[in-house]
């Protein structure tokens, strides 16, 4: 088991949590754990309830989405010191998209729950987590958009091709 200040020390270097107070640090710590996936391990299901957020320590996790008729799309790949599962803080915990380690993945989990108390215990804390969260999710929708017309665009450039 990692010690308290083992994970103190990672989320002080993590992107996302890096520069946040030394208290929000510390309640952080507390509260986190670590979870390692192997490579190929599914961390969470689109659809399904997970109340941690992860902040990757080291490795890659894609981002997948079912697409009727077309299957699990990816749309993103997180990288070390990101974080995941946004829904377990902001949405009650249903996941949005699926999670899957694309590599031997080392994160720090963090009860939603839990981190929400941080948040509204300390309101400067919390803005910058959410700061960082909003930030996050901008990426990442703007990472969906782009998916989507990759999507869209398939069936009309196959036509074009196939009618010159």
């Amino acid at each position: 088991m990692v010690e308290k200040d083992a994970i103190k020390t990672l989320l002080g270097r993590l992107a996302f949590t890096a520069d946040l107070p030394e208290q929000t640090l510390d309640e952080c710590a507390a509260v986190a754990i670590v979870a390692d996936f192997a490579s190929g391990t599914t961390i969470f299901k689109e659809g399904a309830a997970n109340p941690f957020l992860y902040v990757v320590v080291h490795g890659r996790v894609g981002l997948d989405i079912e697409v009727p008729g077309r299957g699990n799309v990816r749309v993103l790949s997180i990288e070390p010191g990101e974080m995941l599962a946004w829904s377990a803080l902001l949405g009650g915990g249903t996941m949005t998209v699926s999670a899957r380690a694309l590599q031997d993945t080392q994160t720090l989990a963090i009860p939603g729950a839990k981190l929400l108390e941080i948040c509204q215990a300390n309101h400067e804390a919390g803005f910058q987590i959410m700061q960082r969260m909003a930030d996050a999710l901008a990426r990442r929708l703007f990472a969906t958009r782009l998916q989507l017309l990759d999507l869209f665009a398939e069936p009309a450039v196959a036509g074009a091709i196939r009618s010159s």
